[in-house]
């Protein structure tokens, strides 16, 4: 336990990075939200086929952990997003996330280029399946996989 208190105890810096964080959440916003600009921006669509989105993404200094190393949660995310991202049609509700299962493989470093990939398993009914794989684009190493469900309103 002492060690699990030790991993997440939060440095004065830390605290204060954070503190300094200004959001207006009751303000009408134009253009992208916090949430957007921190954990997608730099996100690049290379091609869309039927089925399947390609996309590049370099690990910024805003999505490591202490250890120098893409965080577990921005990775979530990135699968969370880009699978997503396969099934959304436009007009449409958003779509809800049913079930996420990620493997966590490998490393991701800062500055590393990462390539992720989404393909659809398949749809039934308003629920559609995708596949997520985020590869270090240089060393060909697996990030990590993941299976994405989620459900659409008809």
């Amino acid at each position: 336990m002492e060690k699990a208190k030790q991993l997440i105890q939060v440095s004065f810096d830390e605290s204060d990075n954070v503190s300094r964080v200004t959001v207006n959440p009751h303000q009408f916003q134009v253009g992208p939200s916090f949430y957007e600009d921190f954990a997608l921006r730099g996100i690049r669509v290379d091609r869309v086929e039927p089925g399947s989105i390609f996309c590049t993404f370099t690990v910024p200094p805003r999505l490591i952990d202490r250890d120098g190393k893409l965080a577990a949660g921005a990775i979530a995310n990135l699968i969370d997003i880009v699978g997503n991202a396969l099934v959304y049609r436009l007009n449409q509700p958003m779509n809800v996330s049913v079930n996420m299962c990620i493997s966590y493989l490998s490393n991701a470093k800062l500055h590393d280029e990462l390539e992720v990939t989404s393909r659809l398993l398949g749809k039934i009914g308003a629920v559609s399946g995708t596949s997520i794989i985020i590869k270090n684009k240089a060393s060909g190493d697996i990030i990590a996989e993941g299976r994405h469900s989620l459900f659409s309103k008809l």
